[in-house]
């Protein structure tokens, strides 16, 4: 079985369909963290990683709309 990371945490950005980057982050809210920044700065849907039984596990995916509603309803 291969070794745990040591950042079990993993954010895809992209942009229409495009990877902009791949980062490892050490815990969820760290990642999520920057799920909001990159989405917030232009990326269009974030896909979180979580290492978990020797693999990279699909966590949840989240998309720019989501955050702006969160936004809104934060603001009012």
């Amino acid at each position: 079985m291969p070794t745990k990371p040591r950042k079990p945490w993993r954010v895809i950005l992209t942009q229409n369909g495009i990877q902009l980057v791949e980062v490892d982050h050490t815990s969820e809210a760290k990642a999520f963290e920057h799920v909001r920044m990159g989405l917030r700065s232009g990326a269009d849907t974030a896909k979180v990683m979580q290492w978990e039984g020797g693999r990279w596990w699909h966590f949840e995916t989240v998309r720019a709309d989501e955050i702006r509603a969160a936004d809104r309803t934060t603001e009012q």
